[in-house]
């Protein structure tokens, strides 16, 4: 049976898993057991630890095979020395505090040398009570650690030690073993994994057909591209289980957002909901909206003419016509996960999970809300 992994074979594992791999595939290419493999990942929760730096002053380990190889040929510590341009004081420390000279083997050597390199440094965090408490109250009202990281500079701007970076906090959430962070809040993130992955899922793309004529998003004035005006919107319906969905809306220059629920997703039934929700906006925020080419909006023109909004269809397979709704809607899954029904929500459900999202801090924003975006940006 073989035992632990190696130090090789920890840092392919490592080197394998930043590049996605999954821990199956990390076994077989080490032909090492997939529980062995998982046991390491675990350990550290999914981060991979930082490399290691070996001062330039240090023996190295192929010193310490020169050093064995001549011990045990008998030459004296001057000579070693000599042949390795060291001190000859610098070799008898290194050979008394291995066992000496009948007992000096370089691998024992070189592995007691990284034991005692260690340094053990408490995180910022598990230091730092105040900080910890701050960071933990925003994790549990579902901030990300980006949003935390930004907003504690902003409002913290002349206090270093308020200020932490989002990885650490990232890293005090899956390293138990820092002692800083509880591990109930992991639960609290976007999303809910036990371990840090890759970014490497691909998007899979729902290709649409066409429904007839239509405004394409080509027509779009420029004055919509640049977001330096309120009042232009993005849309989908983001879908649930047993085919429920609820409508979401974005508003491009402040990220804010409105969630409408639809009673399915037949154009009737949202073409009905999103007028009777956007006629409640005032008019200088009801300019236009983009929209997929999902048949929900075959109605298109209707919903144009009941609330004087101009409506754009995107082109076919480009999800990134509407950036902002498409990671709205991602965000918005950490409230309403992928295979569960979503036609349980009433409207006042959902208006206060928009507010969660509408209260919380946004990098692309500066980090303020988009809440103080949009009421900044109307006159």
């Amino acid at each position: 049976m073989r035992g632990r992994l190696s130090r090789s074979e920890l840092a392919k594992l490592w080197e394998q898993w930043r590049q996605g791999n999954s821990a199956a595939a990390i076994a077989r290419s080490l032909e090492r057991s997939y529980a062995s493999v998982c046991k390491s990942i675990r350990a550290r929760g999914g981060v991979a630890p930082l490399p290691r730096r070996r001062r330039e002053l240090s023996l190295t380990a192929t010193e310490r095979e020169e050093i064995s190889l001549r011990l045990a040929n008998h030459e004296s510590f001057r000579a070693i020395g000599r042949a390795l341009g060291r001190n000859a004081s610098t070799i008898c420390r290194e050979a008394n505090r291995n066992g000496g000279r009948p007992s000096y083997r370089a691998v024992a050597a070189e592995d007691r040398a990284l034991l005692k390199a260690l340094r053990p440094k408490i995180c910022k965090l598990r230091a730092n009570a105040r900080l910890r408490n701050v960071v933990a109250t925003k994790l549990a009202l579902e901030w990300s650690p980006e949003q935390i990281s930004g907003w504690l500079k902003t409002h913290y701007p002349r206090h270093a030690t308020m200020h932490i970076s989002p990885e650490t906090i990232y890293r005090s959430l899956f390293i138990q073993t820092r002692g800083a962070l509880k591990k109930e809040l992991v639960a609290q993130l976007r999303l809910h994994r036990p371990m840090r992955r890759a970014k490497t899922v691909k998007q899979r793309v729902d290709p649409r057909g066409l429904f007839g004529e239509h405004v394409s998003i080509r027509e779009r004035p420029a004055s919509v591209e640049d977001r330096a005006v309120p009042g232009h919107w993005e849309g989908d319906l983001l879908t649930g289980s047993l085919g429920n969905h609820i409508a979401t809306l974005v508003e491009r220059k402040s990220r804010y957002v409105m969630l409408v629920k639809v009673d399915s997703n037949h154009t009737a039934d949202v073409i009905d909901a999103l007028k009777k929700h956007i006629r409640k906006l005032p008019a200088e925020l009801r300019k236009s909206l983009t929209w997929d080419r999902g048949y929900e909006m075959k109605r298109h023109k209707e919903l144009s003419i009941a609330t004087d909004m101009q409506v754009y269809i995107c082109d076919p397979q480009s999800p990134w016509q509407r950036g902002s709704n498409e990671n709205t809607n991602g965000l918005l899954r950490q409230y309403f996960p992928k295979g569960k029904s979503v036609s349980q929500f009433t409207q006042k459900e959902l208006d206060a999970v928009a507010r969660r999202l509408n209260e919380r801090p946004r990098k692309t924003l500066g980090f303020k809300t988009p809440a103080e975006v949009l009421e900044q940006a109307l006159p």
